[in-house]
């Protein structure tokens, strides 16, 4: 595990009580040893998107203590430490998580939004990361095609292996013409249940960690994709890892299971597909 920067650990200690601080020098267990493929019945998909990643340690020994798999959704973005969600510094981090079994997938390298569709085969986007941030652009299919594949080369180049066929569109926005530009170059899109939106993106003020962790674990149901990220700018009371572990707890107390997108019944099958083999992308 890469080492917890200190003021991250101390804010979240203070936050979150002696327990859990005392938690986190317990080994952790690789992924590996989870349930056999197959006994999962009430699956659940938890996916992160990339983020600031000043909790991404934190998470990370969540996960491994719980055993639960996730599909990680990866831009450059802006970081709180290091330079870059997919730089240098971050990349031993994405290691480890391929070490431990996790799935990776393009979220466009420089988090670039789809603003609308400008005639057939060009597309208005606006990146929120890379050297045309918050600029309105005029991308061709192609240009976002290579937007994407430029994201899953560089995961693949930190984690030594290859990364989904899938991809997020930043803020889930698309249109059809989207979506089919991205599927003619081999990705297929992966959006969210409604009660899979996790609300690590909403005001602390109006929408407290309690409220989010209550509303998750009454309205979530088997087969939701769930919806986070590895830090949010905006929120003032962090959602991870204050909602992440007591989530988890709950969803297997309620029988829930968790499972990566590779066993997710859709996109299994799309895999299979050599329409969509990492070597077409």
């Amino acid at each position: 595990m890469r080492p917890v920067n200190k003021g991250t650990w101390l804010s979240v200690c203070r936050a979150m009580g002696a327990v859990f601080c005392l938690s986190l020098t317990v080994p952790a267990i690789g992924l590996a040893q989870k349930s056999q493929p197959g006994t999962c019945i009430q699956p659940v998909y938890l996916t992160f998107d990339t983020g600031h990643m000043g909790v991404a340690p934190l998470i990370a020994h969540v996960l491994r203590k719980h055993q639960v798999p996730v599909t990680f959704f990866a831009a450059h973005e802006k970081t709180q430490e290091g330079d870059g969600t997919m730089g240098t510094h971050w990349a031993p981090w994405w290691n480890e998580r391929a070490q431990e079994g996790h799935e990776f997938a393009s979220h466009t390298f420089d988090h670039a939004y789809w603003r609308a569709d400008v005639s057939p085969g060009l597309f208005k986007i606006r990146p929120s990361a890379g050297p045309q941030a918050g600029q309105d652009l005029q991308w061709t299919a192609a240009q976002y095609c290579a937007n994407l594949k430029k994201s899953s080369e560089r995961l693949e180049a930190m984690t030594g292996r290859a990364s989904l066929p899938l991809f997020r569109a930043p803020g889930g926005k698309t249109s059809a013409a989207l979506l089919k530009a991205a599927r003619d170059c081999g990705y297929a899109h992966v959006g969210w249940a409604p009660a899979g939106f996790l609300g690590d993106e909403l005001s602390s003020q109006s929408h407290s960690n309690s409220s989010l962790l209550q509303n998750a674990l009454k309205r979530i149901q088997p087969g939701d994709i769930l919806m986070a990220h590895l830090g949010i700018w905006s929120r003032q009371e962090p959602w991870a890892p204050a909602v992440l572990e007591p989530l988890i707890v709950g969803l297997q107390e309620k029988g829930f299971c968790f499972a990566s997108l590779r066993r997710h019944p859709q996109y299994s099958k799309l895999l299979a597909d050599p329409k969509y083999s990492p070597q077409k992308h």
